[in-house]
């Protein structure tokens, strides 16, 4: 598997994304400056070109109707002298007839506008500049034509000489920006150049936030969320080292309690005994088991640990009935009277059905569990003002100053009966807390034990 192509570095982008549109205009630059210095050398240079064609003009003549020219060859040479291009001129007659000179292309239709015309040509298999000049007779016909064409090597030079005037100082101008945009670019990414070093030199285990003093204001939502991920990382960590915790400081002792167990029926030698110790170690295992399963239930219901809960319309009062249905076997064997007081119609919040039911048998295995013998435990739905679900039972009354802790996770009364490990009323909490639930305590209404309360929000 090949490895991923390097991610280009910002600096490298930045500087690509600001010099090479600099560099384009000046390329666009340099290219319309030529066209126009162009336009002026020719400008220039048309002038000379024209009176260089009437000089030409006057010593063609008509007689007796007829164009004839007549110029000596050092005058032509003197007339058509140039120290930097070779010149040529071309007289003709009315209808086109060669009369004198070189043999120069006529415009074309569209080049030709009036008594003159420039325009460019080939001659000789070299560019030239031609000016046309028409020859008119006394009524202001054309009588003959004179042309002159010129090479390019003056004019190409004045060009050029103006387009350097005109983009040597815009080039040097761009090489200052462009220095100039490297120094800031470089010195602007000082801050998270930085940032990214002090990152790198962290051990794995400092969560504190990064210091976001001198941050560019477009990189400050960055430091801002890496720091809301440090502060959610530092929230997942102490939620697992607390769960870890949790777990030894609640499996030590039933493991323990197993392994002496294990060591007592591996030295029995009689079957009675032994069945007996095996039973023992059956209700330490469960022991061990439920608590296994608490503990699991309670890391899964942190709200850290919770990436996204989707919440559905859940019917409570269904869901409150299928509860209590649940538990009247083991009722019945505690001799418990677990009643229900419903509701005529559905009870909607919103929630996740399968933590709702958790939430309901935890509250009902604590009112159940200790209630006294012969006792009453009943689960009640109240929809107004808002959707609430009461579970009140007849065990020990729970002292106000006890209340605020007995949700915490392995808080017990002290002289509780039974064998429960703290943990239940602590996931009935976190249940509550995920759905945006308040659960409370109070006394029940006739004086004689609790009653857990559950309020959801109305929908």
């Amino acid at each position: 598997m090949a490895p991923p192509p390097e991610s280009p570095l910002l600096r490298s982008q930045l500087l690509r994304w600001l010099l090479v549109p600099l560099l384009s205009l000046l390329l666009a630059d340099a290219f319309v400056s030529y066209w126009i210095s162009l336009s002026f050398a020719h400008r220039a240079y048309d002038r000379s070109l024209l009176e260089a064609a009437r000089d030409v003009a006057l010593h063609a003549n008509l007689q007796d109707g007829v164009l004839r020219f007549s110029l000596p060859e050092a005058a032509q040479r003197v007339l058509l002298a140039d120290s930097d291009d070779a010149v040529y001129f071309e007289v003709s007659g009315a209808e086109g007839h060669h009369l004198a000179g070189e043999r120069i292309s006529a415009p074309q239709a569209a080049q030709a506008t009036g008594a003159e015309t420039y325009y460019d040509s080939m001659l000789k298999g070299v560019s030239v500049r031609v000016v046309q000049l028409a020859i008119a007779d006394e009524a202001g016909r054309r009588a003959g034509t004179v042309r002159i064409a010129e090479t390019l090597n003056k004019r190409n030079r004045l060009a050029r000489e103006m387009l350097v005037a005109v983009v040597a100082p815009q080039f040097l101008l761009i090489l200052l920006a462009a220095l100039l945009v490297w120094a800031g670019v470089i010195r602007g990414l000082q801050p998270l150049e930085r940032l990214q070093r002090a990152v790198a030199q962290r051990s794995h285990l400092d969560l504190r936030p990064l210091e976001d003093a001198g941050v560019p204001g477009e990189v400050e939502p960055l430091v801002n969320s890496l720091n809301g991920l440090l502060e959610r990382l530092d929230r997942v960590l102490a939620m697992q080292n607390r769960f870890i915790a949790d777990a030894a400081h609640q499996l030590k002792t039933p493991i323990a309690v197993l392994q002496a167990q294990i060591e007592l029926v591996m030295r029995e030698s009689d079957p009675e005994r032994m069945r007996q110790g095996v039973g023992r170690l059956y209700v330490g295992v469960e022991r061990l088991s439920r608590i296994a399963l608490q503990l699991l239930s309670l890391a899964r219901n942190e709200p850290e640990a919770l990436r996204k809960l989707s919440l559905v319309e859940v019917d409570l009062n269904q869901l409150a009935l299928d509860a209590a249905s649940a538990w009247v076997p083991e009722a019945y064997k505690r001799d418990i009277d677990l009643g229900y007081e419903g509701l005529e119609r559905p009870l909607w919040v919103n929630g996740d059905a399968a933590r709702l039911r958790e939430l309901l048998d935890n509250l009902l295995d604590n009112a159940i569990r200790y209630s006294r013998s012969g006792g009453r435990v009943t689960v009640r739905l109240i929809a107004e003002p808002r959707p609430t679900l009461r579970v009140s039972d007849d065990g020990p009354s729970i002292p106000v100053e006890e209340r605020s802790r007995i949700f915490d996770r392995f808080h017990r009364l002290h002289d509780t009966p039974g064998e429960g490990s703290g943990l239940g009323l602590a996931i009935a909490r976190e249940i509550a807390r995920i759905h945006k639930a308040e659960i409370t305590l109070t006394d029940d209404t006739d004086g004689v034990g609790n009653v857990f309360q559950v309020s959801f929000p109305p929908l």
